[in-house]
């Protein structure tokens, strides 16, 4: 042990002949993935060290955990030294190794080494500033050691995990642990749950930046250690035929399902060639997993975005809605792709939620331009008004429109991943629709409260508008994935006064009156219609996103064209080519400034 711990920062100023000494002296204990080896509110008698491993830091009352914590890394240090109880639970992420050191051997410690009390007191205030400014202690989200087990009644592909190395491998090295190798792994240790075969997988992390464990294809004791010992697990199955029905899950999985959270779970799906996916809800039924990915292996390009999410690279787009205005989404896209900028997942809010599915689903541009003519110009999709009883306008015209375009399709089926954000008037809350049909993801997050009903899905929840609550999803995105993201968001006129007398609006006789009269037409006052109020009161509520962006973010504020409205669908075209100009000048500034979403 003395060797692991001149890796450890608070021991790297010792000598061997010290560590040696020192490694005599500590209580090494080893903990199984999911153990709890501290507990919120429990006395703080002790300071444990990670020698290897990783633990995730909860709070009574929040679901996500605040920290995660690895090699090297101090564990209890405020309350110990506070004198307290312990402030979080600390589990084991993994199988991991810790040293304790009591109240007693840590005062003889430092009176023996005092270089090891500054960096101890170091790392303390770093937590302790952390906390008086409110924020979580950072976690490192990019997994190191990744299990591979199978999903559903087929192994995994072998090519697939030659390929998913090959990829890794390009950015740093790799260690790949199958049962054909893991003897020479272990030193010829035979017991998988020894301390001595825990530290020797833990040091293959250390050695390298990827650590790839193949499960068998049965349950065996070395798949059960696969899972364990991991960061994340892909659980891959084989999608080359139509799925009608649930696809069972392997005994790896039930196991994993026990293990892991969904956000460090994820599904591939390997397909005989990319862009035809069928039936992945029959997939995802079942399975805690936190995203899904379709794979052709074909070439490295679905495998190289995998790899992308895997080392929180991945490059996502989202975009705000703002009705015609939105024509500025696909201009921006239209530029970015000549750039040669391609995303690995969307996400929008009302009408930036229907061009980032266009976008997801493979359309062109152009295609979507002569797309939003034929529907909102030809097809007047948003003109047809309804007697009132249950909105302004006729949602079935509306409805067969999107039909035609987003009809037959199912957001899980999208070779791209997305999402969309509606308004949940139900539970007051944002939704974020990831599964289901498209058109109805579009359609909830479009729709305006008073000019269109809400849409009610088969369960009872009222969805209305996503921008209600939410307009710029970056904080979706960031709850999604790690890496860099395009945002954009369209700045909203700051005054805009209305000549209109308030006591000249007419009562209800005279308004019928004076429209029924032609001579007495021109007394109607000026006044903005309710579709207007509607959809101007809508896009009021647009600022707040920027406390969620990120140094790696892009936003990008695309000028308006003036005098233009949000239902001007007739300057769609104009605006679309207008913001494509301005897009490619953009993007080149953010590439000559070395931006991480130009790579």
């Amino acid at each position: 042990m003395s060797s692991s711990l001149a890796s450890i920062d608070i021991f790297s100023d010792l000598q061997p002949d010290e560590r040696a000494a020192l490694a005599n002296e500590l209580t090494v204990l080893r903990l199984a993935r999911g153990e709890v080896l501290v507990r919120q509110d429990a006395p703080a008698d002790a300071l444990f060290i990670v020698e290897s491993g990783r633990f995730e830091v909860t709070v009574a009352g929040r679901d996500q955990p605040i920290a995660e914590l690895g090699g090297g890394a101090p564990i209890g240090e405020i309350a110990f030294f506070a004198g307290g109880t312990r402030t979080a639970t600390v589990t084991a992420a993994r199988d991991s190794v810790v040293m304790k050191l009591s109240r007693e051997q840590f005062d003889r410690l430092c009176a023996r080494h005092p270089t090891i009390w500054p960096r101890l007191a170091a790392t303390l205030a770093r937590r302790l500033a952390d906390q008086t400014a409110g924020r979580s202690a950072p976690r490192d989200h990019t997994p190191r050691v990744i299990a591979i087990i199978p999903a559903g009644p087929r192994p995994v592909p072998s090519r697939f995990v030659e390929r998913l190395e090959a990829v890794l491998a390009r950015d740093g090295s790799i260690e790949v642990v199958s049962a054909s190798n893991i003897r020479r792994v272990l030193d010829g240790y035979s017991d998988l749950d020894s301390h001595a075969a825990t530290r020797a997988l833990n040091a293959l992390e250390i050695r390298h930046d990827f650590v790839l464990l193949v499960a068998d294809e049965e349950m065996t004791s070395w798949s059960e250690k696969v899972i364990r010992h991991a960061d994340v697990v892909l659980s891959v199955g084989t999608a080359d035929g139509d799925v009608s029905h649930t696809v069972p899950l392997s005994a790896q999985e039930r196991f994993a399902n026990g293990h892991f959270r969904p956000h460090a779970h994820r599904l591939v799906l390997i397909h005989p060639k990319r862009g035809h996916a069928k039936g992945t809800g029959h997939w995802l039924d079942g399975r805690h997993v936190g995203a899904h990915h379709h794979v052709a292996l074909i070439d490295d390009e679905d495998v190289e975005r995998l790899a992308r999410f895997l080392r929180g690279t991945a490059l996502g787009f989202v975009a705000c809605g703002g009705g015609a205005f939105c024509a500025a989404h696909t201009g921006l896209f239209k530029a970015m792709l000549e750039h040669g900028i391609t995303f690995d997942i969307m996400g929008g809010t009302s009408g930036g939620s229907a061009m980032a599915a266009a976008f997801a689903m493979g359309i062109s541009p152009e295609e979507i331009v002569e797309a939003t003519h034929e529907m909102f110009v030809r097809g007047k999709a948003l003109r047809r008004y309804t007697w009132p009883r249950f909105s302004l306008l006729d949602h079935t015209h509306f409805d067969r429109q999107l039909h035609a375009h987003y009809g037959g399709i199912d957001i899980e089926d999208l070779w791209i991943p997305y999402f969309a954000v509606s308004t949940n008037l139900s539970r007051h809350t944002v939704h974020c629709h990831r599964r289901g049909e498209l058109w109805a993801a579009v359609r909830s997050s479009g729709s305006i409260p008073g000019l269109l009903p809400p849409y009610y899905t088969p369960d009872g929840e009222m969805l209305v508008d996503g921008a209600l609550m939410d307009n710029v999803p970056i904080g979706i995105m960031h709850d999604l994935k790690q890496g860099p993201n395009v945002v954009v968001s369209f700045e909203m006129p700051q005054l805009q006064r209305f000549d209109v007398k308030y006591e000249a609006l007419p009562s209800r006789a005279e308004l019928l009156l004076r429209l029924l009269l032609p001579f007495k037409q021109a007394a109607v006052p000026p006044a903005p219609s309710p579709r207007q109020v509607i959809v101007r009161a809508l896009m009021a509520n647009r600022h707040g996103f920027e406390r969620h962006l990120r140094p790696t973010d892009a936003l990008l504020v695309p000028p308006l064209l003036d005098r233009m409205t949000v239902m001007d669908w007739g300057r769609h075209r104009e605006l679309y080519e207008a913001t494509y100009a301005w897009g490619l000048k953009e993007i080149d500034l953010l590439r000559n400034a070395g931006h991480a979403v130009v790579r």
